[in-house]
């Protein structure tokens, strides 16, 4: 149970510690700016593959939380306390 728990503490340190770099690798791979427009020309300005990509960095933190939960919810289980 203690090690499910701190399993998904580690999980979840790991991904916010890894956010920062994520959402800028993003945004310096494809030129995002802060309006969803993009310098490069087989990205349309501000079209669809710009959003998307502009939401990479919550889908990736909202994995994080996801798998992080999971886990502490698994141990718990594991253990009989849910």
């Amino acid at each position: 149970m203690l090690g499910s728990l701190l399993g998904g503490f580690i999980v979840i340190v790991i991904g916010a510690n890894l956010m920062g770099p994520v959402a800028t690798t993003i945004q310096r791979s494809y030129g995002l700016n802060s309006t969803g427009g993009t310098a490069r020309p087989d990205l349309s300005s501000g079209g669809t593959t710009a959003t998307i990509l502009n939401l990479v960095p919550m889908f990736f933190a909202l994995g994080i939380m996801a798998s992080g939960v999971a886990i502490t919810v698994n141990g718990l289980k594991n253990a009989g306390v849910m």
